[in-house]
């Protein structure tokens, strides 16, 4: 007997659900355990709990908007250095002359916002300038302009970082820039680097990737066979462009497979086995929140992505590589690739890590970062220790 119509949409929302959470943890495969041992009611409570009492997310800054090329609204907000902090403390570090505040920019990678610096910005909050920004169609900024309509096109990872630049010009006109970028993130500052190496010269002090890739990502096999890996990514842009036409009956989709997409986060975001259950939960929403329009807009790009040949722009300048053990979406071999090609880099691979490592080991992340921006001249060796010695980031 053939299944009902009402029975058969379920089903292929069900299958398409599973499809994202796929996708948005940047895997093919992997279930919770605790689906097996706790009641569905119970997890559904549980997360409930934890998005009305987690801490995380809630950091906010002055808002503002630069106008993509495309006219595409992104949305950043900057967190100035705090009006009592004494002048002697920099003086110390610049001598007489104080040199134009350093602008320290935060590049989020895909499926994510500008929250996934969370630790971070709490960290650095009133120590040194920061912009926190979203990438187009993720966190508050607009939907891509060149990605809407009948005549809408995959985005590019060049399209990033003429991004990227239309929120410095913005947000960081003037003065010394340091860039952080995790993942995609890191890949938008190769971006801006291949496209404005000049600027770069002339603005950038500073630069730290953070489990990010300059190319080859068509050879991760995110700890699956590869016979498999490879099936799935010659089918896998077809799919995703026939769910991103369907995009509501998909998020009915993920909604009812919510338990297999937050098994698919946790494994293919963090390697640790006692990961604050806040903190998954934390990384769950920023995921979920993608919509598979998104997803399937910005998939193409990454087994495009080759900037290997930008990186020596940064040469000259401090730059931190630093990555996950366990990173199953961008091994820590594409780090150390990185690394390689910025010999004068410092390289950092985190001991238990996953993807989000800024989120898994926030204290290795942020102390490697305030050492950069103190090689930088970002900020004064005592303001750096500041940032390091907060017990507790969680609420800023």
């Amino acid at each position: 007997m053939g299944e009902s119509s009402s029975t058969g949409t379920w089903r292929r929302a069900g299958f398409a659900g599973a499809a994202i959470g796929v996708l948005a943890a940047g895997a093919a495969a992997g279930v919770a355990v605790e689906r097996l041992t706790v009641g569905r009611s119970v997890r559904q409570k549980a997360r409930l709990a934890l998005d009305s009492t987690g801490p995380y997310g809630g950091l906010r800054g002055t808002p503002g908007r630069a106008l993509a090329d495309d006219s595409t609204v992104l949305y950043y907000e900057v967190d100035e250095v705090a009006p009592d902090t004494p002048p002697a403390r920099r003086r110390r570090l610049f001598g007489r002359k104080e040199p134009a505040p350093v602008t320290v920019v935060f590049s989020h990678g895909y499926c994510l916002n500008q929250d996934s610096w969370h630790f971070q910005r709490a960290a650095l909050s009133g120590l040194v300038r920061t912009v926190h920004w979203d990438q187009r169609s993720h966190g508050r900024s607009g939907q891509g302009v060149a990605q809407s309509g009948a005549d809408a096109v995959p985005v590019a990872i060049d399209q990033l970082g003429r991004d990227l630049k239309a929120v410095l010009d913005t947000a960081a006109p003037e003065g010394p820039i340091v860039l952080v970028g995790h993942s995609m993130g890191g890949m938008t500052i190769m971006a801006l680097a291949d496209r404005y190496p000049e600027f770069v010269r002339e603005r950038v002090v500073g630069v730290a990737f953070v489990g990010t890739s300059a190319g080859k990502l068509g050879e991760v096999s995110y700890g699956l066979p590869i016979a498999g890996v490879n099936a799935v990514r010659w089918v896998l842009p077809g799919v995703l462009r026939a769910l991103g036409s369907q995009a509501e009956l998909v998020e009915r989709g993920r909604r009812a497979t919510a338990d297999l997409f937050a098994g698919l986060i946790k494994k293919y975001s963090f390697s640790s086995k006692d990961v604050d259950p806040a903190v998954a939960r934390f990384a769950e929403r920023m995921i979920e929140s993608t919509p598979i329009d998104v997803v399937a807009a910005f998939y193409p790009a990454f087994a495009e992505h080759d900037k290997a040949a930008a990186l020596p722009v940064f040469a000259g300048v401090p730059v931190l590589a630093l990555a996950g053990d366990h990173d199953l979406v961008t091994p820590s071999s594409h780090t150390e690739a990185i690394a390689d090609l910025l010999p004068d880099a410092e390289l950092v691979i985190v001991p238990d890590g996953g993807h989000l490592v800024m989120l898994e080991h926030p204290e290795a992340v942020t102390d490697r970062l305030a050492d950069l921006l103190v090689r930088a001249g970002a900020v004064p060796d005592t303001a750096a220790a500041a940032a390091t010695v907060r017990p507790d980031t969680r609420n800023g």
